[in-house]
């Protein structure tokens, strides 16, 4: 078997916790000789800037470059709140996107029918839940210019952040999602606002050019702030939404909060196919923050750092059924009825980190 590299960061906070449960099922699979994965560690965020002075350091950029996916924990906290902004732990993700070309990302909303009740909304609106979320990563307003705050003298300030999407950052990112809608429930939903922005405009103009050579594909368009009060709604009308930076920022974050915890979900960033070999560029990471109010404390929850394992064995390598089988195993797990703090429930065992990492990985076993 071909050996496979993974580069894990594991963060700042819980980041470094619940990469621990990670590298356990690495071990396994490897020692299984379903996988032959090569592991190397690198720093990122918080950690980075107090070792390097610097978000990532260059050597931590190169093996990710030359990784076949990277595997990434959570980066941030209250300690590096004052560092300049170029350098804050934040800039480790946007400088990691951008230079592995990563516009792809992949953020499923997925509620284990174990965990419907742990949801705000009632039962009936989420059980049963599966959307994918596909939001452009690399262009729109987090990265366009002039991005500034100018003095205007007089105690006044003025802070510009700019919009900016070309035809074929929008077109690539279409055909994205409508491909992996083939995939799933054939349906698909393009949120903008074109209402009130240009970028707008030009965004529902090429998704609608692209749904062209998908006429079995049912395509939606709707306003994003429309589409942020049908989560709350009536979620299980949606399968895929596509959408650009800002407003995927948004609506995954809905998204996300309909299954019960933000703690329990994952997300996948790809970049384009090499024009040799096929492969992507990828990383993959759990859409939850580093925590660091319960980072040390042994109560993370693991599951979306192990679910974000899952896809990249799923986009990367291609091992649907060892995917399926970690998808499976977390399912089983929480259907025993344990729980993590973040989702803990009447009537239903409380654990922390390693317990539950511990749980998956026996059901893997078995």
């Amino acid at each position: 078997m071909a050996t496979h590299s993974l580069f894990l960061l594991p963060g700042d906070g819980i980041g470094t916790e619940i990469m621990v449960e990670v590298e356990k099922i690495i071990a396994w699979s490897n020692a299984e000789g379903l996988t032959d994965f090569a592991i190397d560690t690198g720093l990122a965020g918080g950690c980075a800037y107090d070792a390097h002075g610097e978000a990532i350091s260059e050597d931590d950029m190169a093996k990710a470059l030359k990784a076949d996916a990277v595997i990434f924990g959570a980066v941030g906290g209250p300690k590096w709140d004052n560092v300049p902004y170029d350098k804050r732990p934040e800039a480790a993700l946007l400088r990691l996107r951008k230079d592995l070309g990563l516009f792809a990302n992949l953020r499923p909303a997925i509620c284990y029918p174990a965990l419907a009740d742990a949801s705000a909304l009632k039962r009936e609106l989420v059980e049963g839940l599966d959307i994918l979320i596909v939001r452009e990563l690399t262009g729109g307003v987090y990265f366009g210019e002039p991005k500034e705050i100018t003095d205007l003298g007089n105690g006044q300030k003025r802070g510009v952040d700019t919009q900016v999407y070309e035809t074929y950052e929008i077109d690539r990112i279409a055909r994205v999602a409508f491909d992996l809608a083939r995939t799933r429930g054939n349906k698909i939903h393009s949120a903008d606002k074109k209402n009130v922005m240009k970028s707008g405009v030009l965004w529902d103009e090429v998704v609608r050019t692209v749904a062209k050579d998908y006429s079995d594909v049912a395509f939606n368009h709707i306003l994003a702030d429309n589409c942020a009060m049908q989560l709350v709604r009536n979620p299980k009308q949606f399968d895929v939404i596509v959408t650009d930076n800002l407003f995927g920022d948004i609506l995954s974050d809905v998204a996300a909060m309909l299954t019960g915890s933000l703690g329990m979900l994952p997300s996948a960033a790809l970049g384009a196919p090499d024009a040799v070999t096929g492969k992507r560029k990828a990383m993959y990471e759990p859409v939850h923050g580093s925590a660091p109010d319960i980072a040390g404390k042994g109560i993370a929850n693991p599951i979306a750092m192990i679910a974000s394992h899952a896809m990249a064995l799923r986009y990367s390598f291609g091992m649907i059924e060892l995917a399926d089988k970690v998808e499976g195993a977390i399912a089983s797990v929480l259907a025993d009825g344990l729980r993590c703090a973040d989702i803990a429930q009447d009537n239903r065992k409380t654990v922390g980190t390693e317990e539950m990492g511990a749980a998956i990985l026996a059901k893997l076993k078995a």
